[in-house]
């Protein structure tokens, strides 16, 4: 008996031993393929990518400031774009569990200023899906309400004013204090000012020359101009899909398709509360894009394999092929899905 428990023993410790090797092996292949990528691209910025809370691969390429040749580090901070959105979602669906609000619940009933009639019918659920229509809060809806996808800043902006009504706090504080409760300490509501690592980003002027944008910022904070680092990223994606910033059942809420936007990036694609993904895909590849002028991002996580994907960059070219402008980042993706047990691909 006792020799018999030896030799599973063995057996069992040489089967680690190869399952580990098999691993590095993979990895290392991984780790080639997303150097010739980020290379061969000229990419300029940070990728974060992590299995099971251990970091796979952690590199900055680049410069975080091109006039003065200062060099890229993964503790530099990136305008995060449309990745904000989500972080706006959660904000609202921590009140919607709590009570404080209800998803079917018009918007007139806490933004009582706006004297357009739609206000009377354009519920939460419809910021933040994107059906809503809402152009300009002094005109009439660009389409029938619900009948359309139209991607929209304007209505994750309105997404934080019903939010300072119901928490009587300034949207800043409420994420400021939201940081702070769940660690993510390098990641700032832009007014609060107290980021010290922020890349300056850039973009490709019609001559092909990288320039300095001074208007990264512009957008409505709650829909795109958010700040952040690879590492809060990260932790980000570990915190929402372990279902420790909502529930389960919310997280499902955030999850489901609510509506199909012809994207220019992916073709078709489908909504969720904050998240994106291609039908049918919600449990293999889920995120979003993030661009700001001069940033170009990329959050996702793969539900399948538990692996995190953080792409930061501060430099945009070829705008006018946004498939061009995400090559790096929709690059990088491919090869992570591929992982994926259900899907028959070879790496």
């Amino acid at each position: 008996m006792k020799n018999i428990l030896i030799i599973l023993t063995a057996i069992f410790f040489v089967s680690c031993q190869n399952t580990r090797t098999k691993e590095k092996k993979v990895n290392s292949d991984l780790i080639t393929k997303i150097d010739s990528i980020s290379v061969n691209n000229g990419f300029n910025g940070v990728i974060l990518i992590t299995k099971d809370t251990i970091t796979i691969y952690s590199k900055a390429f680049g410069y975080s400031d091109l006039e003065n040749k200062t060099l890229m580090n993964m503790e530099n901070q990136f305008v995060i774009g449309s990745i904000s959105k989500q972080i706006t979602a959660v904000l609202v669906l921590r009140e919607y569990e709590k009570g404080n609000l209800k998803l079917n619940d018009k918007i007139i009933q806490y933004l009582p200023d706006i004297k357009q009639s739609w206000a009377k019918e354009v519920t939460i659920h419809h910021l933040l899906v994107h059906t809503h229509g809402i152009v300009d809060l002094n005109k009439p809806l660009k389409f029938e309400l619900g009948s359309q996808f139209h991607y929209s800043q304007l209505g994750y902006e309105l997404l934080a004013q019903v939010l300072e009504k119901v928490t009587r706090k300034t949207f800043n504080k409420l994420s400021t204090e939201f940081f702070s409760k769940y660690g993510l300490k390098n990641t700032y509501h832009p007014d609060n000012k107290n980021y010290k690592n922020l890349v300056k980003g850039y973009e490709e002027s019609e001559n092909g020359k990288l320039e300095y944008c001074e208007n990264s910022l512009f957008n409505y904070v709650p829909a795109g101009s958010f700040i952040s680092k690879a590492e809060d990223l990260n932790k980000w994606n570990e915190l929402l899909y372990s279902g420790k910033l909502v529930n389960e059942k919310t997280l499902t809420l955030m999850k489901t398709r609510y509506a199909t936007r012809l994207h220019p990036i992916f073709d078709k694609i489908e909504y969720g509360y904050g998240l994106l993904f291609k039908d049918g895909e919600s449990d293999i590849q889920i995120g979003a894009f993030g661009y700001a002028p001069g940033f170009v991002s990329a959050c996702y996580y793969y539900p399948q394999t538990n692996m995190n994907l953080i792409v930061l960059e501060n430099t945009a070219r070829k705008l006018d092929n946004f498939k061009e402008t995400f090559r790096v980042h929709t690059e990088l993706m491919e090869l992570i899905k591929k992982r994926t047990p259900n899907i028959l691909y070879l790496l």
